[in-house]
């Protein structure tokens, strides 16, 4: 609107300038006069036009200019935000893994310990003699001589960690490994739970090899982790460690500073470590469960049980042979049916898991007990974990779990 009214003031004007210049020079002239006026008139009118869009031009640059400045600014402090994130990051990085350095200097202080109070106790015992060639045949060994063959495996540290699956039913997908340690002989042979435990428990090692199974539980589940924190692992940890005063303090202070896998390790106990841990015990058991971790019980003898105060003392799961759901639970004493169990157990906020599962006859009668969970050999045997990272697989089809590095 503004530009027409200046339009028509510049023809008024040049109209004017005309009829003067035409009442002087006649009409040609006035003409002429008029038209060039109006020109004239338009270009003045044209470069201030382009005098204000460049200065208009030049406020939106000098904008733009301040805007690019500003994101420039901020890209600079994401930059150096990020650095001081990736510094944190590797600094805390670098304090776990001393931290765990120290913690594997400690159990390895107290192995030392152990073995050397063991090895002590060995040569004061009549009769030990000079260890001779190692052989398989650990039972009819003299018991002096396997207690330093025993001693010598951990200081050397030659324990083994393996791991058995526990499946869902009736999918059979890998839910749970158990962990469990093996001992090694100098020249190779395994040395079975049931052939050391018998000589180790008396001289106080179980304590050692405890101390050992559960570091590495520890980091098996964190590289678990790193795959799936579906899976959890049951650690066996021995009667004799329950009630040791000395060791299980530091064994309560060091799932203190690894509260972060109470849900993926599950602490088992035999059901006799149980029946003798006493009021210490329990209140060892207690004080675990506080932490946040879940308890197991497996080797039952007796279903015989106050189910409740296991859940109020911190159980979670309950291992019974499979053979004892199927045939023996009036031995067993067991208040109701097979078939009745698992709903009994669910009543109190246990989970059922039949263990020693060796052939398909059994999975259908365990299904026909709406048993959730199974472990045998029929799933998958103990099988030995070797490196430094685990590849998780449904069933195990090696003899040694294939393990990978991971980043």
């Amino acid at each position: 609107m503004v530009r027409i009214l200046l339009v028509i003031i510049y023809a008024l004007s040049s109209a004017t300038v005309g009829c003067l210049a035409g009442m002087a020079s006649g009409l040609a002239t006035g003409t002429l006069g008029g038209v060039i006026t109006f020109l004239i008139a338009m270009q003045i009118d044209a470069a201030v036009l382009r005098m204000r869009d460049s200065k208009i031009q030049g406020k939106e640059i000098a904008g733009l200019k301040r805007s690019g400045a500003a994101v420039q600014k901020a890209l600079a402090e994401t930059q150096a935000k990020m650095e001081d994130v990736t510094k944190a990051v590797e600094a805390r990085t670098s304090a776990q893994n001393r931290k765990i350095v120290s913690e594997l200097q400690v159990l390895e202080s107290l192995m030392r310990e152990f073995a050397s109070r063991v090895s002590n106790k060995a040569k004061d015992q009549p009769g030990a003699t000079a260890a001779g060639p190692r052989t398989a045949n650990f039972d009819a060994m003299a018991e002096p001589e396997l207690l330093e063959m025993i001693r010598a495996s951990l200081e050397e540290n030659r324990v083994d960690l393996y791991l058995q699956p526990t499946v869902s039913l009736p999918q059979r997908k890998v839910r749970f490994y158990e962990a469990l340690s093996r001992l090694r002989s100098e020249d190779g042979h395994v040395i079975m739970p049931a052939q050391y435990i018998k000589i180790a428990a008396p001289a106080g090692l179980m304590s050692v090899v405890d101390n050992l199974l559960l570091f590495r539980c520890v980091q098996i589940v964190r590289r678990l982790m790193t795959k799936s924190r579906g899976i959890g692992v049951f650690c066996n940890i021995s009667g004799d460690t329950l009630r040791d005063a000395e060791f299980f303090p530091q064994f309560l202070e060091y799932m203190q500073h690894n509260k972060d896998l109470a849900g993926q390790i599950v602490f088992e106990f035999a059901q006799e470590s149980l029946l003798r841990a006493g009021r210490e015990g329990e209140a060892n058991l207690k004080r675990l469960n506080e932490i946040g971790f879940s308890l197991s019980m497996d080797n039952i003898k007796t279903l015989a049980l106050d189910f409740g105060r296991l859940k109020s003392v911190g159980f979670q799961y309950l291992k019974v042979r499979a053979d004892m759901l199927t045939q023996g639970m009036d031995a067993a004493k067991a208040v109701v049916a097979a078939e009745d169990f698992k709903n009994l157990l669910a009543r109190h906020g246990l989970n059922l898991i039949a263990e020693r599962v060796e052939d398909e006859k059994t999975v259908v009668q365990l299904l026909d007990y709406a048993v959730d969970f199974a472990q045998g050999y029929l799933f998958g045997e103990p099988r030995a974990v070797r490196g430094d990272a685990i590849k998780t697989v449904e069933k195990p089809s090696a003899a040694v779990l294939p393990l990978r590095k991971t980043a």
